[in-house]
């Protein structure tokens, strides 16, 4: 009895501990999304300005992208498994200080926080539970779970946001973290070990620094040039932030430890699946963001009702997620990563036809179509990576594979939905930056809400438009130039 109880404990241990893991690794993926349908709200409660609201819903995303592989490095060195409990903490109190900010600026300061919270959350949470399982069989499949909770973070966050938001007040949406918060922060130190790699040299802070200073300013000044108009503010941030990311990239190719190795790039595999790592992740993150305005501010949907239009999609992306690793095994992943790229496309193509009345239908059908290329996406990305380079460098691959999906993330909100800023300005009635701001108006003229609401649609097609060719065009470079052997 005492033989068999030693036998099986160890895996019961494992999977509870993975199942603890699985919250944190939630959180941080839905929080990437669950505000796109919250906006509306947040922006009638806090009056936020064009850049704020955009600020708001990139922020997070910025500050994990730009903090994974550092905090990963700092996590190999001092103890997974106390930055999770560090983390986690941080990330709950964030949590609360930006469900009750009194104004836009404090919610995206609280908002940054959370990111980078959440940096220390996913390397960590990874390495950890690659400590609990020691057969590479069980592990696989553990990190396959991981990787479908992930995705299916990111696709229920405005979906939950949707419920919640028909109950409660907007900061309810950053509440929903704390229970689990809680329960991670309780049963973390019974059912998971401290894990440590010793690394030689020490975290480059000057590359940190410049990264994320580099991006921010760099994304800071085409957005207030997109929702402003060209001025001397605006070009010169943009300017300082190319000059800090020219030189962050320069400072790598000369350090013997760097904080990201480019040279990876010089394979085609290797870049191919980074860039489909980040691409995906930025149209789905901007077309999520501007769809979940457009059922609410033009088509005058409720927000449960518009969290409901979003639920069919979202399960295509979890459920594909999880079947994709065994038709990979079938097709390829050179098949797979040519058909991700072609669902997005056709996907995103299917906004095309939406208006500012009728269009729910065209909104279902590309979500449910371009859930599939995103859910392979998540699927792949990491694992054709890390097999593209030397098994002595599978970390740092695997470290970039994670980063591009959150600077994906958030460069859709900033890119993409400057390009939607923008297209609204020069079409609409010019009497406010964003379309919510616009209908908020007192005294309104119908007329002028109607032109405001046409301008918005004629951003979100020119977005659709943008991003579904860059992905027919990475789909069909997918074919033509990347070899059958090394990634079939």
């Amino acid at each position: 009895m005492s033989l068999q109880h030693t036998h099986t404990s160890p895996g019961l241990r494992a999977w509870l501990g993975l199942l603890v893991i699985l919250g944190p690794v939630l959180l941080v993926s839905m929080d990437g999304s669950i505000l796109f349908l919250a906006m509306p709200r947040i922006s009638q409660a806090l009056t936020p300005t064009a850049d704020q609201a955009l600020w708001t819903l990139d922020i997070y995303g910025f500050a994990v992208g730009s903090l994974l592989v550092a905090f990963g490095n700092i996590g190999d060195r001092y103890g997974r498994l106390r930055l999770l409990m560090i983390g986690a903490a941080v990330f709950g109190v964030a949590s609360t200080a930006a469900a009750y900010a009194p104004s836009a600026e404090l919610l995206i300061v609280a908002r940054a926080v959370m990111g980078v919270a959440g940096a220390t959350l996913l390397p960590s949470a990874l390495a950890v539970l690659s400590e609990l399982f020691a057969d590479p069989r069980r592990r696989a499949q553990a990190i396959g779970v991981f990787a479908a909770a992930f995705a299916a973070g990111f696709a229920a966050g405005p979906v939950a946001g949707g419920v919640l938001l028909e109950r409660f007040w907007w900061g309810s949406v950053f509440l929903v973290n704390l229970p689990v918060i809680a329960l991670f922060l309780i049963f973390a130190p019974i059912l998971l070990r401290e894990v440590r790699v010793t690394r030689p040299g020490r975290i480059d802070v000057p590359s940190v620094v410049t990264s994320a200073a580099g991006l921010l300013l760099a994304i800071y000044g085409l957005k207030r040039a997109a929702a402003e108009g060209l001025s001397a503010v605006p070009v010169l941030a943009g300017l300082a932030g190319l000059a800090l990311l020219a030189w962050f990239v320069r400072r790598q190719r000369g350090l013997a430890q760097p904080l990201i190795e480019f040279s990876l790039f010089r394979d085609r595999v290797f870049t191919m699946a980074i860039v489909t790592g980040l691409l995906p992740l930025a149209a789905w993150s901007a077309s999520a963001y501007l769809a979940g305005v457009y059922l609410q501010s033009v088509l005058g949907l409720p927000v449960l009702g518009a969290a409901l239009l979003a639920l069919p999609g979202a399960v295509v992306l979890t459920v594909t997620c999880v079947v994709t690793p065994f038709v990979v095994d079938r097709v390829g992943k050179r098949t797979a990563l040519v058909a991700c790229h072609l669902f997005i496309a056709a996907g995103l193509l299917l906004l095309l036809p939406v208006a500012v009345t009728g269009g729910a239908g065209w909104y279902v059908a590309s979500t449910v179509v371009a859930g599939v290329g995103y859910g392979i996406s998540f699927s792949v990305v990491a694992d054709t990576a890390v097999g593209a380079v030397p098994a002595e460098r599978a970390g740092a691959a695997g470290a970039l594979a994670e980063t591009s999906n959150e600077i994906g993330n958030a460069l859709g909100i900033a890119l993409l939905g400057s390009l939607a800023a923008l297209v609204f300005r020069l079409q609409g009635p010019d009497l406010a930056p964003t379309l919510d701001e616009t209908l908020q108006l007192p005294g309104l003229a119908p007329a002028m809400a109607a032109e405001a609401r046409t301008a918005f649609v004629a951003g979100l097609r020119v977005v659709a438009a943008v991003a579904g060719v860059l992905h027919l065009a990475l789909g069909v470079f997918a074919l033509r130039r990347l070899p059958r052997s090394r990634v079939s």
